[in-house]
C-alpha cells in the first residue's frame, strides 16, 4: 500500500473515532436536564420564594343590624363580625434524587405553619347607609383589594323583615407572601440545617352591601329600579404578618435538592413548588 493510501486510511479511521466520541458526548448531555433554581435570575442573592397574588381561603361570619328603615335617608345598618383565616404556611421538600425538572423522589417533607387555621380578624362595627327607600332588598358580596369579586352575592333579606341578620360563607383573600432561606449547615447527620423567615401582606378585603328596591321573585337575574352599594372594610389593605427567623431541619443527608412552596393551614399547596437548589450550592450563594 502506498504511503498516500495509508495516510488516507489512517485519516478516515481517526475521523470515525472522533465522530464516535462526539456522538457519545452529545448523548450524555441529552439526558434529563438538571433544573435551574428559580432565584438564580432574581435580583436577590438569598434563596427565596414569593407570590404577589396568593389566594388564601377563609370564611367570614358577619352581622348586619338594621335600625332605621325610613324612606329618607333610607335604611341605616351596622356591619360587624369576625373573619376566620384558613391558615398559611410553607412546605419544604428535600430530595436526594432529581431525575428532571418535574421528576423527583421526596425523601422528607417539613411543614411550617405560620398562621394557624381559624386565626381571627375582628371586623369593627361600621355604619352602612342605604338611600334607596325605606324597605329595600339587601345583598352582601365580598370584594378583593384589587376590585375583583371574592364571592357571589349573598341575599340577606328585606329591611323590615327583621332587625338583624347573620351572614356566613367561604371566600378568598388576596395576599403577597415571601419567604427567605439561609443555610446554616449541610452536614450528613441529621441533615441540612436552614433558617427561614418571611412576611404575608394582604391586599385587602371589603364587604359590599347592596340595596335594591325591587327583586325578581321568580328567579333569574335580580331586577332593580334603583340600586346603591357601599363597601365596608373586612381586612384592611396592608395588614401584615411577619415571621421571625426559625430553624428547619432537613434530615436527608448533606446535599439534597431543596424545594419550597406556600400552603394553607391544612398543608395543602397553594400553587407549585419552587426549586431553591442543592444545599451546598445555597450555602455558597448566601455566603
Amino acid at each position: 500500500m502506498s504511503s498516500l493510501k495509508r495516510m488516507m486510511v489512517l485519516g478516515a479511521a481517526f475521523a470515525l473515532v472522533a465522530s464516535c466520541r462526539d456522538s457519545s458526548r452529545v448523548t450524555d448531555l441529552s439526558g434529563p436536564a438538571r433544573p435551574t433554581p428559580a432565584f438564580a435570575t432574581s435580583s436577590s442573592s438569598l434563596p427565596h420564594i414569593d407570590n404577589t397574588h396568593l389566594a388564601l381561603p377563609m370564611s367570614v361570619s358577619a352581622n348586619l343590624s338594621a335600625f332605621d328603615c325610613s324612606n329618607h335617608p333610607g335604611p341605616q345598618i351596622t356591619f360587624s363580625g369576625v373573619t376566620m383565616l384558613g391558615g398559611f404556611g410553607v412546605e419544604m421538600q428535600f430530595s436526594n434524587n432529581v431525575k428532571g425538572t418535574h421528576l423527583l423522589s421526596v425523601d422528607n417533607t417539613v411543614q411550617l405553619t405560620e398562621v394557624p387555621a381559624g386565626a381571627e380578624i375582628v371586623i369593627p362595627k361600621q355604619p352602612v347607609l342605604g338611600g334607596v327607600g325605606g324597605n329595600p332588598f339587601i345583598w352582601v358580596q365580598f370584594i378583593n383589594g384589587d376590585g375583583t369579586a371574592a364571592s357571589d352575592e349573598i341575599f340577606v333579606g328585606r329591611c323590615v323583615q327583621g332587625a338583624g341578620w347573620h351572614v356566613t360563607g367561604p371566600t378568598t383573600a388576596l395576599a403577597s407572601a415571601t419567604a427567605e432561606f439561609s443555610v446554616v449547615s449541610c452536614s450528613n447527620s441529621p441533615g441540612p440545617f436552614i433558617n427561614f423567615d418571611g412576611t404575608l401582606s394582604f391586599t385587602g378585603l371589603s364587604a359590599r352591601v347592596i340595596f335594591r328596591n325591587n327583586d325578581n321573585p321568580v328567579g333569574g337575574p335580580h331586577q332593580a329600579d334603583a340600586q346603591l352599594s357601599q363597601d365596608v372594610v373586612v381586612i384592611p389593605p396592608g395588614l401584615s404578618y411577619t415571621f421571625p427567623k426559625q430553624p428547619v431541619e432537613g434530615g436527608v443527608g448533606g446535599n439534597p435538592w431543596i424545594f419550597a412552596g406556600f400552603t394553607d393551614g391544612n398543608g395543602v399547596l397553594l400553587g407549585d413548588m419552587t426549586l431553591l437548589g442543592r444545599c451546598v450550592q445555597l450555602s455558597q450563594t448566601a455566603s
